[in-house]
């Protein structure tokens, strides 16, 4: 029976060293693995501010939020990228099976894709707009997204809580705003809260892309296409007037590498305080359109 056991174990070594497939994961089946590669640039997770981490990547960003009573986790990037989030989540000292909670800004593969794992691997709860819920549950094929020929589909979400511009969602101590940010698609939704670093207390945005892109040949200047316009008007006001002193934004700033190097070496002054940040996220997102509807 020892030798047996002992061959047995041999052969496992054997299998793991020669590379053996892992057993196939439909939800973590990779998106667009070339292009989605852009996105995935490693980024090791740090403390954004006070209990707020980030645990994302160069091209994604992904947010954890520690409370009392569990955490809070803010998008889940594409499927091949869940296990260096649970892994990020490790490094810092927790557990995926911590997470409670997941928000999410958008229903589109680089920002949804692996929300439906992520649910599984923790239990949380999946939470989202209502445009945003109908389809994260079906997996994406919004007909009327501009980006609609463009995009992939992605796992499904089975369980979504559908909340309201301005809902408050709470966990343990920490209270978390909706705000509706549509226009890059109609059920963009952006997240606020308080941190705190000893009495020092800051508001963090995490914003949804404010990008008006959208495939070929579908053009915003389109009489028909009139509501998305409106939708980002609307949406660039909100931001530019919402309470923002540091922004996480869901595909980061060019700058935002530069500025986590710096934090990494010094806290105070803190690179990423910056109360207008929103104001000139909203401004770059408003001059992008302007120039569409003028092409």
């Amino acid at each position: 029976m020892a030798r047996k056991t002992m061959l047995l174990g041999i052969s496992l070594a054997g299998m793991l060293l020669a590379g053996a497939a892992a057993p196939d994961d439909p939800l973590l089946r990779p998106i667009a693995p070339d292009h989605a590669r852009q996105w995935l640039t490693p980024q090791a997770p740090a403390r954004f501010y006070g209990g707020t981490y980030l645990v994302g990547f160069g091209g994604l960003s992904v947010a954890l939020i520690r409370t009392r009573a569990g955490l809070i986790l803010i998008d889940g990037a594409v499927p091949q990228a869940v296990p260096d989030i649970e892994a990020h989540i490790r490094a810092l000292g927790f557990s995926i099976r911590d997470v409670k909670l997941i928000l999410s800004t958008e229903p589109h593969y680089d920002h949804a894709g692996g929300l439906a794992a992520l649910a599984r691997d923790s239990g949380a709860q999946v939470v989202a707009s209502a445009p945003a819920a109908a389809v994260l549950r079906q997996g994406g094929g919004d007909p009327d997204d501009p980006q609609a020929a463009w995009l992939d589909p992605f796992p499904a979400v089975r369980h979504v809580r559908a909340v309201r511009d301005g809902a408050v969602i709470r966990l343990g101590e920490v209270a978390v705003t909706a705000h509706a940010t549509p226009g890059h698609t109609l059920g963009s939704m952006s997240w606020s809260w308080s941190a705190c670093e000893g009495k020092a207390c800051r508001t963090i945005v995490f914003a949804s892309s404010l990008n008006p892109i959208a495939a070929d040949g579908w053009r915003f200047a389109d009489p028909a296409h009139r509501r998305f316009v409106d939708a980002f008007r609307a949406t660039f006001a909100k931001m530019k007037a919402m309470p923002c002193d540091m922004l996480i934004s869901a595909h980061p700033d060019p700058g935002d590498a530069d500025r986590l190097a710096r934090l990494a070496q010094a806290r105070t002054p803190h690179p990423f305080e910056d109360p207008g940040a929103c104001r000139r996220y909203a401004a770059r997102a408003q001059a992008a359109l302007a120039k569409k509807l003028a092409s």
